[in-house]
């Protein structure tokens, strides 16, 4: 395979190691070896020593990772699974052996701007959208996830911002972060050609918030990898709120509830951020799960879920278990995809984003 020495080395090192196995959120739902890293690593070595070819069921199986980073963090060598799992994603587009349902969404994407086959956004959040089409220094990026599948989080987004008196644009065309590509084909030159014209796009802005924390980690560490220059500071949603709420630009009514904040890794693991609870807080008591923050546990996504959904149902029907145990009353998202992945179940427990729980308790 034509990876890099470095992912090489990690394959060879996790193949023979079940230390994070416990950690896996897909392997956990599922049960099946198959869903480690220990496991991945074993079936690519074979690829890379020529008794098996990328094809078929390992990779399905490299497309059964939410890259979510818990088996990295966990890891006390300091190896990192996602790296080769990201760079054979890249192998197998450039050899045309990606599955077909990623093709699919990959059509989608280039077609639409979204993996989902969306061709027109709700017409409810078109209208908010066209009510902030004037060009300000600041511009919202709503996202993938927001935009097509996720509006209501987008328009509770919106509300808290005009609330708070921000004033921002919204593109009526808004450019592709590269998140989804990035996800699906990693380091590919089509990922590399949306993100420069993303970046091209809102280089007349100051600042660009992002509504998604999947946006915000692709382009605060993404770019960085590919050298791709924003002019504009980047700020997630929720760092913006926990500033408004200190500078008393919003106020927030108490809705007393124990909420369980579901942490996302883009902010958690990879951006290293925790405002969410300092929000919750003005608003409710905390219940917190047995694993948060850092530690955080993955509770599905609509991307994965338009090809594994039984899975994704049963990664997020464990999460919002976890919550119940704890004697949580609602769960907070932080992740428009998490969030939306879970409103396809019936968890027994109340969901909200935490957009929402904010532009509905605003005073």
């Amino acid at each position: 395979m034509l990876i890099s020495n470095k992912s090489k080395e990690i394959i060879d090192s996790c193949r023979f190691c079940w230390m994070c196995r416990h950690i896996c959120p897909i392997g956990n739902a599922t049960g099946q070896e198959r869903n480690t890293a220990r496991a991945r690593a074993l079936s690519l070595s074979l690829v890379e020593r020529g008794a098996a070819k990328l094809e078929g069921s390992i990779v399905d199986n490299v497309y059964e990772c939410a890259l979510c980073g818990a088996c990295t963090k966990d890891c006390a060598t300091g190896w990192d699974p996602v790296k080769f799992t990201k760079e054979v994603r890249l192998e197998a587009a450039l050899n045309d052996q990606t599955p077909a349902y990623i093709t699919k969404m990959l059509e989608s994407v280039a077609a639409n701007k979204n993996p989902y086959g969306v061709k027109e956004i709700a017409s409810d959040l078109a209208a908010e959208i066209k009510k902030h089409a004037d060009k300000k220094d600041t511009v919202l990026i709503l996202g993938a996830d927001a935009r097509y599948v996720g509006k209501d989080s987008a328009i509770a987004a919106m509300k808290v911002l005009d609330k708070a008196g921000v004033e921002y644009t919204v593109l009526a065309d808004e450019p592709d972060t590269g998140y989804v590509l990035d996800t699906l084909i990693g380091a590919a030159s089509e990922t590399k050609e949306v993100m420069e014209k993303f970046a091209k796009e809102v280089s007349g802005f100051k600042t660009i918030i992002t509504v998604d924390p999947a946006d915000a980690k692709t382009l605060l560490r993404e770019y960085k990898e590919w050298n791709i220059d924003l002019k504009a500071e980047v700020i997630t949603f929720t760092a913006l709120c926990a500033k408004l709420l200190a500078d008393g630009k919003i106020a927030l009514k108490s809705a007393p509830k124990k909420y369980s904040v579901q942490d996302s890794f883009f902010l958690a693991r990879d951006l290293e951020e925790d405002n969410t609870r300092g929000i919750v807080e003005k608003i409710g008591d905390i219940c917190d799960m047995l694993l948060v923050k850092k530690e955080t546990v993955w509770a599905g996504s609509i991307l994965l879920r338009e090809y594994i959904p039984n899975v994704i149902d049963k990664v997020a029907s464990r999460r919002l278990d976890d919550a119940k145990r704890v004697g949580g009353e609602c769960v907070v998202f932080e992740c428009v995809g998490e969030y939306e992945a879970a409103k396809k179940i019936d968890g027994g427990i109340d969901i909200i984003s935490i957009h929402e729980l904010i532009a509905d308790n605003l005073k």
